[in-house]
């Protein structure tokens, strides 16, 4: 990075952030704390209003804004795909405004940048799963709890688990305080705190019904980052099984996510997985047929025998 790149980049980084110390800016840019010395000296009498406080650091005079900068190709496509993901899986609100960051951003694009950005788009594509009888509800819930969510509401569902609890019940109603939004494999989840379960819980907008944004309101607890958080690994239930060599590619990429250990051996590929329950793997080793034998747990064993001589009967 030259002199003239550093100042500008300076310029932006403190327009995005309010103060910032010398020592800060030369971590960043890998330079001397002296360096940046002589850098603020210059964009100050290049006429950029730099205030500089003892002890605190340096920022700029509220109200300067920087005028609009020139994108690489590169930089270009990354925010126009950038705006058609969000346009494809986010509520409407945000779709039509991406839809108008687009038009924005190809507007003040030099012609040569617009046309080598839009000749890059053509070759790459984004898809993604939809279910045709909950994408537009999923839609309207994620516009109700994203605004639940930054006005502190609470919320009601009726929730539809994947497995039955222990009265054989898959629905039932939660109440929570929605902490924030994932998008994980395809889905949307809330992360929230039950008052059920008085936990932190995952909920998928598609298994929701009846969604309700009450009157109570709710605290954020204090520390808490969804962009560091972790959700616990629960998945402490142990599944070995033995799987014909053709089809480990097509297991390892179905359950990858399940999947603790792989061992080549003489007579087959070994799987080990843990799971939270072992039913999770349940249609993916019927799927497979014969080309899988579970060895453990001898309970899935015979679950798989309950469910094939069921089948059975139906031919």
């Amino acid at each position: 990075m030259n002199k003239t790149e550093r100042h500008l980049a300076i310029t932006l980084e403190l327009q995005r952030s309010k103060t910032l110390r010398a020592e800060d800016l030369a971590s960043r840019f890998e330079t001397s704390v002296r360096t940046i010395y002589r850098d603020m000296q210059a964009l100050s009498e290049a006429g950029v209003p730099i205030i500089g406080a003892p002890g605190q650091g340096y920022s700029l005079m509220e109200g300067y804004f920087l005028p609009p900068v020139s994108f690489t190709v590169e930089e270009a496509v990354s925010l126009l795909m950038g705006a058609d993901l969000i346009e494809q899986r986010l509520d409407h609100t945000y779709a039509s405004e991406a839809t108008s960051a687009q038009h924005k951003i190809e507007a003040i694009l030099p012609e040569s940048v617009r046309n080598e950005s839009a000749r890059v788009r053509e070759t790459m594509r984004l898809l993604h799963g939809s279910d045709a009888l909950t994408g537009e509800t999923v839609k309207t819930y994620l516009k109700q709890i994203r605004s639940a969510i930054l006005e502190r509401h609470k919320i009601r569902f009726m929730y539809r688990k994947k497995m039955p609890g222990l009265d054989g019940n898959r629905s039932n109603l939660r109440e929570v305080s929605p902490y924030g939004l994932s998008l994980l494999h395809e889905h949307w989840v809330l992360i929230a705190h039950c008052d059920m379960r008085q936990d932190i819980r995952h909920f998928r907008l598609s298994r929701m019904t009846e969604l309700q944004v009450l009157e109570d309101r709710f605290l954020l607890p204090d520390g808490f980052d969804l962009s560091e958080y972790r959700p616990p690994d629960d998945r402490n239930e142990r599944v070995l099984i033995r799987a014909n060599p053709e089809i480990a590619d097509k297991i390892i990429e179905v359950v990858n996510f399940y999947i603790d250990a792989i061992e080549d051996h003489m007579d087959g590929v070994t799987f080990h997985f843990r799971v939270r329950h072992t039913e999770e793997l349940l249609h993916h080793l019927l799927g497979w047929g014969g080309d899988v034998q579970v060895i453990e747990p001898e309970s899935l064993r015979l679950r798989i025998q309950e469910v094939a001589k069921n089948i059975l009967k139906h031919y």
